[in-house]
């Protein structure tokens, strides 16, 4: 027996590849055989399954030509860029007067349509650009083309998703897939906690969110999937913006993953950066909001599809606003088009890789908790001393939140914001910025429930909830880890994997800071410039007024979009 065991492994290892293949080739087969079983039986229900296919067929047969005929590919087009660098003084000077007719036709086509709001939008987003070119480190060495690109590369996504049926329908689609897949934690929640546990809605409904997305995240390290996503977005980033490798990967890990995290991907090579790469890896971080965290936003209420779009439009956007503050006016040392290694996970199956990801969330599930407890301790405190002090001046309102909704209501008015609203968004920018994005977007759930519930919009001369503009607005100037209390982790967390750039990290932190809050400025600019203004007032409350010709407006189709969206 054994002597035949030995010949059959003997056997095995002098035709493993060929075995491999075979099996890859039954397993294929049957795939195939499934896939168009299902599009026959039902295509519509199949064509998830269908693109998904789609692209991963593409991808594959992408990365092996890469693999294999690299050398080739650029030998191909090297004479056209060649011929580019050489006609590049005069050509783009061209695409700049191509670019400046495009975007004022485009704006007078567009305010024709829709309306003039957008323009302030426009107006807000020139304004952030031209206050970061002001104060950059150095104005006179500024490298435009990432700026441009950057922006450019942000508004497109931003048409794309927001303005053609296609990239809504997919964000949107996305955005419920997660949703649902998200809800797949109430399972352990309840197992844990009992039946009741949304009786205690945060801490046994919303943290064990982020406790199963942090296992998802986890497995997909393992298997290398999230390695190679980012490698692709980080890839396109870098081709299109010129941007280093280093801090093209680190602005596309941050799509996905916390602003401690993503460095991890290229921790060999941090000690070697330059000021202005290690300014850009910490905007990135501060400009979007971690995955892990995504999925407690969604559980408030707030638009799941908005914040998908928020993190993917502000990677892009946040090397732009880093290169304008912080221009890189040294020479890179890590320049390797391709073979940047990325870090791989230490897990060694992938039952060790879940288990892992849950025990890493303990930290950010505390963190969380504990960050909360002390920040509503501290704003209540805050308030109450707030409001004593008020008192001596007949004035008892005074709180933390005017006094935030004042210093941003200019800020938040230039992104787009109704002006009626601007004192509201003001008010979360300020929770925002000082304590956490947490509260903030907890505070703007709320408002997004008073506004579904109806009701009146003033009670005691205080506005209960905002419009349907103004609330996706605040969700883009929201979604970034920019604060006050993410600038200790940040400085802690790259230092310790860093420690030779301590230095460097500490003096470039809270500028990168700036910059990130800046990024989702620009970020909700563009959104307001792109949001197709729809039902303002629930429906219930817009057919309740329909008889009272004093509340309704003349010539208006919204009661028709009413009606049909009821009936559908």
């Amino acid at each position: 027996l054994e002597k035949k065991y030995d010949k059959v492994c003997e056997f095995y290892e002098k035709h493993k590849t060929r075995i491999h293949y075979v099996i890859y080739g039954i397993l294929m087969t049957a795939y195939s055989a499934v896939v168009i079983t299902a599009c026959s039986l039902n295509f519509q229900k199949a064509l998830p399954l269908f693109i998904i296919t789609v692209l991963v067929v593409f991808f594959t047969c992408w990365d092996f030509l890469i693999a294999k005929y690299e050398d080739r590919i650029a030998a191909f087009f090297s004479p056209g860029e060649r011929y580019l660098k050489k006609q590049w003084f005069w050509l783009k000077w061209v695409l700049c007067a191509a670019l400046i007719i495009t975007i004022i036709c485009w704006l007078i086509f567009d305010t024709t349509k829709q309306g003039s709001r957008q323009l302030i939008s426009f107006g807000g987003l020139v304004m952030y650009v031209l206050l970061m070119f002001i104060f950059s480190k150095y104005p006179t060495r500024v490298n435009w083309r990432p700026v441009f690109s950057g922006i450019g590369m942000q508004f497109i996504l931003g048409l794309l998703i927001l303005r053609t049926k296609v990239g809504f329908d997919v964000f949107n689609w996305l955005g419920i897939q997660i949703q649902t897949f998200l809800e797949y934690s109430d399972t352990g929640a309840k197992f844990v906690f009992g039946d009741k546990y949304k009786d205690h809605f945060f801490a046994f409904k919303v943290l064990p969110i982020v406790v199963f997305f942090s296992t998802v995240m986890s497995i997909l390290y393992y298997v290398g999937f999230m390695q190679w996503l980012i490698g692709k977005v980080g890839w396109i980033m870098h081709i299109f913006m010129g941007t280093t490798p280093v801090e093209s990967l680190v602005a596309a890990g941050n799509i996905f993953v916390g602003q401690t995290e993503s460095p991890l991907l290229v921790r060999p090579y941090l000690p070697y950066i330059t000021k202005s790469e290690l300014h850009a890896i910490m905007t990135a971080g501060f400009s979007t909001i971690a995955g892990s965290v995504l999925g407690a936003y969604i559980s408030f209420g707030v638009s799941s599809s908005h914040l998908l779009t928020a993190s993917v439009m502000s990677a892009p956007a946040s090397l732009a606003t880093s290169k304008l503050f912080w221009p890189e006016t040294e020479k890179p040392f890590v320049t390797l088009r391709s073979g940047l290694q990325m870090a791989k996970s230490e897990s060694k199956n992938l039952l060790e890789a879940a288990s892992q990801g849950a025990s890493t969330s303990i930290t950010l599930v505390a963190n969380i908790a504990v960050n909360l407890i002390a920040f509503l301790a501290l704003l209540t405190f805050f308030d109450s001393a707030l409001s004593w002090v008020g008192n001596l001046f007949d004035y008892p309102q005074l709180n933390f939140e005017n006094i935030c909704a004042y210093v941003f209501m200019p800020f938040s008015f230039m992104m787009g914001v109704d002006w009626e609203d601007s004192f509201i968004v003001g008010g979360l920018l300020g929770y925002k910025t000082f304590f956490n994005e947490f509260l903030a977007y907890e505070r703007l759930s709320k408002l997004i429930h008073n506004r579904q519930k109806g009701g009146s919009m003033y009670i005691n001369g205080v506005k209960q909830y905002m419009t349907v503009r103004s609330e996706v607005i605040a969700t883009y100037a929201l979604c970034g880890f920019a604060n006050f209390s993410s600038l200790g982790l940040v400085i802690g967390g790259l230092t310790s994997i860093a420690p030779s750039k301590k230095k460097e990290i500490i003096d470039g932190a809270f500028r990168a800071m700036i910059a990130g809050t800046v990024t989702c400025f620009m970020t909700a600019c563009v959104a307001g410039m792109l949001t197709v203004p729809g039902l303002e007032v629930p429906c219930h409350i817009l057919v309740g007024n329909a008889s009272n010709f004093t509340d309704f407006p003349a010539n208006s189709i919204q009661l028709i979009d009413c009606c049909q969206h009821l009936f559908t």
